[in-house]
């Protein structure tokens, strides 16, 4: 009797390809789209109804039922909740991350074992291995689509429990399946931006949520060089939207750091100021996907944004649990809020939120305070 598994269909090419190729490996395929948010565009359109749409038409052509499960409550509770909160305190959190651990593979997992699914599967970048008892989160073969950065909060629980048939792909192999097969997402164009905020204005929408409150830029000398629309719009590194011109060197101006207390936003001029670097972060919640923190310090690599190069770093565990991440070379515009990720070669081994940098020079502590 074949296995059923329960796939996330999301209405992407991904997702569509995921589908019809658990099917030719001759599983039993049940199609399952996620609403987790309710709202219309600025053109009056929901996209998660055209999504959900897409993916009926795909699950329609390859055969296989489709359902439609609603976790907005989850979704609302376990993140969007936190996404407010965290802006809140002036951090810039990364909700892709906790809707993986929160809801997909959380909620929508505990969903389908309640239907007696064998597995979920999913259509990310990234694949799992077995060895011994253990399951290891591996990048997927496309280094530059490989999502295992935004897995890194999943468990052994879900990893036993999950397939992601495209992880040994390359996104132009998916591309090329879905076309030679005519699935109707052949040729739609991949989804961008925070799920729930899509490709709108991404201020816009937050003022919509959050009270923004106008402050003082203040430079780094204390100087005070004009005003900021609120702490929620800066995130550390941030370049774009400053609006400071005619000034000091005429270099560009940089967000370095902020002040709930006082709501002030500090800035620096030129993209190599030192107020920019850190030398090591201290990390908090660290979740590890073989469900066990390393017994001593450790040697890898990390990446504290998407995309960013792997980084060499070393960590140690602290009393409290936290995690004192110390990089062999200072690195640019680590973002408090954010989620540094570790990995030993291909292995993707967890992941913690960023609390607090040490700045590469100490006169520059009180930025983040």
């Amino acid at each position: 009797m074949s296995k059923t598994v329960i796939l996330g269909m999301s209405g992407g090419v991904d997702s569509s390809v995921s589908a019809l190729l658990l099917k030719e490996a001759g599983y039993n395929v049940i199609g399952l789209f996620m609403k987790n948010w309710d709202e219309k565009d600025e053109n009056g359109v929901c996209t998660a109804t055209e999504d959900s749409n897409d993916a009926r038409r795909v699950a329609d052509q390859i055969g296989i039922p489709f359902y439609t499960v609603n976790f907005e409550k989850e979704y609302w509770d376990r993140v969007f909740t936190y996404f407010l909160n965290e802006y809140k305190k002036g951090r810039t959190p990364n909700p892709d991350v906790m809707c993986n651990q929160e809801i997909k593979f959380n909620a929508f997992l505990d969903y389908a074992l309640r239907l007696n699914a064998d597995f979920i599967a999913m259509g990310h970048y990234a694949q799992v291995e077995k060895k011994g008892d253990k399951y290891y989160l591996i990048r997927g073969k496309d280094k530059n689509k490989d999502q295992t950065y935004f897995l890194s909060r999943i468990g052994q629980k879900a990893l036993s429990k999950t397939i992601f048939p495209i992880g040994h792909l390359e996104k132009s192999e998916v591309r090329e399946i879905a076309k030679k097969n005519q699935l109707y997402t052949a040729l739609k164009k991949d989804s961008t931006g925070i799920c729930f905020i899509g490709e709108r204005d991404f201020d816009e929408f937050l003022d919509k949520y959050l009270l923004a409150k106008e402050g003082d830029f203040v430079d780094v000398d204390g100087n005070k060089v004009g005003r900021h629309s609120g702490l929620i719009h800066y995130t550390l590194g941030q370049r774009k939207g400053i609006g400071i011109g005619g000034i000091g060197t005429g270099e560009p101006w940089f967000v370095v750091g902020k002040n709930l207390k006082d709501n002030i936003v500090y800035i620096a001029q030129g993209e190599n100021h030192p107020a920019l670097f850190s030398t090591s972060l201290i990390g908090e919640d660290p979740t590890w996907t073989l469900d066990e923190a390393p017994s001593k310090s450790l040697r890898c690599t990390a990446k504290f944004r998407y995309r960013q190069p792997d980084i060499p770093v070393t960590v140690n565990i602290l009393e409290n649990g936290e995690l004192h991440i110390i990089y062999d070379e200072p690195v640019k515009a680590i973002t408090p809020g954010q989620v540094a990720v570790l990995y030993k070669d291909e292995v993707c081994l967890g992941s913690c939120i960023i609390k607090s940098i040490e700045p590469l020079e100490k006169k520059y502590e009180y930025l983040n305070r």
